[in-house]
Formats: structure tokens, C-alpha cells, sequence
């Protein structure tokens, strides 16, 4: 075993999880989900089957994410953040082939509470504020807040609130890393 899990932690055979990965107490990685390498899984957490989580994704205490559910490398899953699979959901009636799938892209960070309605992919290095609801798509750079989710501006892959000027650059204060904001979407100019 390159990883370490906690003695409490249930891990199903079928899973695959990466050198330097840690899981923490009462946690439970089931078949077939994918977990990268340096990845720390915090208490109480449930990967249901056939999960994907790429490379540094950190998932902080009782967060379950559900089967249709990938997340790309360095994204951040708050404490009690909540993803859904279907998009209407039953007791009497069974929808295991109905799941949406959703994707966190690369570098993006879900605040503590918040809540991803199942088919929204989120946008590279998005920010989803604590107890925000996200009901649609999510572009890349965009900080989210409120329920339901709007969009309050544009944050940089350092995390800080960007300032456009009037040429529509910004550059982050942390990471001297420039963005252009062009037809509603941003990029980093520093790839």
C-alpha cells in the first residue's frame, strides 16, 4: 500500500487509489472509484462506485460524492458540500440509470455547505462560496455565491477577487498571473 488509510475507513476491493493519498476516519471508498495521488479524503466521506478524482483533491469532513460525479486535479470539496445524481429523485421509484454526470474541472474550489444540482459542470478554478446552490454551468475563473447560485465576479487561481481595467486585464495580486476578460469569459493570459 503506497497510501495510508485511517483503520476506521472502509475501502471496497475494485478501487484504485493513488501513491501519497490519505483517508481519514470512518470514511468509505466503494468499487470501482478512482482516487489520484496526493489526495486527502477527510473524515466521514462516501466515493460511491465508479468516482473519479484526479490528482492533490482535497475533500474535507462528511462530504458524500455520488456516483456521476468527476473531479480533475487540484479541486477543493469544502466540509458538508453536497453533490446530487439525479435530477429528480424517488423513494418508490428506482433512477440508478438516470444519473447526470457533473465535473469539477481542474483547480476549482466548493465552499463548506454549498450544494451542486447533478449536470452542472463547474469551470476550471471556480469559486463556489459556502452554502451557495449551483443550478447551472459554471465558467471557468467565475466566483459563485447565494442560493440559487449568480455569478458576483471573477477570481484568479490564487483565489483572489480580479480587478479588470479598462483594457479588460486583470493581474492577481499574489501571482503577478495576467487574465483577459473577453465576451464573458476570462482566461490566464500566463499558460
Amino acid at each position: 500500500m503506497n497510501f495510508f488509510a485511517h483503520p476506521t475507513a472502509v475501502i471496497d476491493e475494485g478501487c484504485s487509489i493513488g501513491n501519497d493519498t490519505k483517508i481519514w476516519h470512518f470514511s468509505h471508498i466503494m468499487p470501482n472509484s478512482i482516487i489520484g495521488e496526493k489526495c486527502n479524503i477527510g473524515q466521514n466521506v462516501v466515493i460511491s462506485p465508479d468516482v473519479r478524482l484526479g490528482n492533490n483533491v482535497k475533500v474535507q469532513n462528511n462530504v458524500s460524492i455520488y456516483t456521476g460525479v468527476e473531479c480533475e486535479d487540484d479541486v477543493f470539496l469544502g466540509p458538508s458540500m453536497v453533490f446530487t445524481n439525479v435530477i429528480n429523485p424517488r423513494s418508490a421509484i428506482a433512477r440508478r440509470d438516470q444519473y447526470l454526470k457533473t465535473v469539477v474541472k481542474r483547480g476549482a474550489s466548493i465552499g463548506a455547505n454549498a450544494t451542486i444540482v447533478c449536470g452542472n459542470d463547474l469551470g476550471e478554478y471556480c469559486f463556489i462560496g459556502a452554502g451557495s446552490v449551483v443550478t447551472k454551468e459554471v465558467k471557468p475563473y467565475a466566483l459563485i455565491v447565494g442560493n440559487p447560485g449568480r455569478q458576483l465576479g471573477w477570481i484568479s487561481k490564487h483565489g483572489h477577487r480580479l480587478e479588470f481595467d479598462p483594457s479588460n486585464r486583470a493581474v492577481c495580486p499574489e501571482g503577478k498571473d495576467t487574465y483577459e476578460l473577453k465576451d464573458d469569459y476570462v482566461i490566464c493570459l500566463d499558460e
